[in-house]
């Protein structure tokens, strides 16, 4: 996880969490999780302030959050303290077991990374998948360079072949750029059965 975003997120996670909070529920992302996502052990890898955690968890899921913001975790924890939060950053995922998970959501972060470190990203996102499970990846996109915002968070700019490789061989169910219903930005949006 880019350091610098990370400490922005630390430095204002109450902001961050009730914006979050604030913003139009994200049925379309709620609509998809039910239709992909089968019952069993669910990880919400990049889970902020916990709102979808605490969505999975309320709908039939049993859902873990996982981020790399110690702030944004306080926070979560605050909010759902029956729910498990642990803090852990993409690439390396410490802490989250492999081949253990029936669903992965991971929405809007890997956008958060560097552009080298993605495909290693992905690569663990799939580890921590078992065989059949369904992972749920999005990300904001950014076109041209990538960029920060006036909170000095990164917005890599990457093409999605560079996901889509990492992805052969998996079965890809749904693959679309859209526009999210909560933040009103365009996210790539890819959903997928890990075959292998």
């Amino acid at each position: 996880m880019d350091s610098r975003t990370c400490t922005a997120y630390d430095k204002d996670a109450a902001v961050f969490a009730q914006d979050w909070l604030a913003q139009p529920v994200p049925e379309d992302l709620y609509a998809l999780l039910q239709r992909y996502f089968s019952p069993g052990a669910t990880a919400d890898i990049g889970c902020g302030a916990g709102r979808d955690t605490a969505w999975l968890c309320a709908n039939g899921f049993t859902a873990n959050g996982y981020d790399a913001s110690a702030g944004l975790l306080e926070q979560a924890r605050r909010r759902y303290p029956a729910i498990s939060f642990t803090q852990a950053a993409l690439p390396a995922l410490e802490m989250v077991p492999n081949d253990y998970f029936q669903n992965v959501l991971c929405e809007t972060v890997i956008m958060h990374l560097q552009p080298s470190e993605l495909p290693a990203a992905v690569r663990r996102l799939l580890d921590v998948l078992r065989v059949g499970g369904v992972l749920y990846l999005s990300w904001r996109v950014t076109t041209g360079e990538s960029q920060r915002d006036k909170h000095d968070r990164l917005y890599a700019a990457f093409d999605a072949d560079v996901v889509l490789k990492v992805l052969d061989g998996q079965e890809i169910l749904f693959n679309r750029e859209e526009t999210s219903l909560s933040s009103g930005k365009t996210i790539a949006r890819m959903i997928l059965r890990k075959t292998r």
